[in-house]
């Protein structure tokens, strides 16, 4: 989350962004690995995952919302529509806990809303899919 938060400044390229904070967290191997999938996947998918993120905020745009909260969505957008790593119940937690520790004190409560609107509709469509 932090990588994708530093790269909203627009003063970052995503590698040096990466490297940095994973030498920050002493991260393992696997860690490591996992990170940069993450990361990747969301500049990969950024324009659907900020369509899907729009859509499912009623009131506010992606440009009005905070950083942090603009951070944790993309993440968690990521992991709900394009990763079958984390489980849709663990990315919407994990990322109510990064906004309330990151964030505003709405923040939990913004990013639950807007995520189970993403969770609802990813869904629904499973379900018309038949799959």
């Amino acid at each position: 989350m932090q990588v994708i938060f530093e790269l909203e400044r627009g003063d970052g390229e995503a590698e040096g962004a990466l490297r940095y904070q994973l030498e920050e967290a002493r991260a393992t191997p696997d860690q490591a690995e996992f990170a940069a999938g993450l990361v990747q996947g969301v500049l990969d998918h950024r324009h659907d995952i900020d369509r899907e993120i729009e859509e499912a905020s009623t009131h506010w745009r992606l440009d009005q919302m905070a950083k942090v909260e603009r951070a944790v969505l993309r993440l968690a957008t990521y992991e709900l529509l394009f990763s079958r790593e984390v489980p849709p119940k663990a990315a919407i937690n994990e990322s109510i806990e990064l906004a309330k520790t990151f964030g505003g004190d709405e923040s939990g409560r913004f990013v639950n809303g807007v995520l189970g609107h993403i969770a609802e509709r990813r869904e629904h469509l499973r379900r018309a899919s038949g799959e």
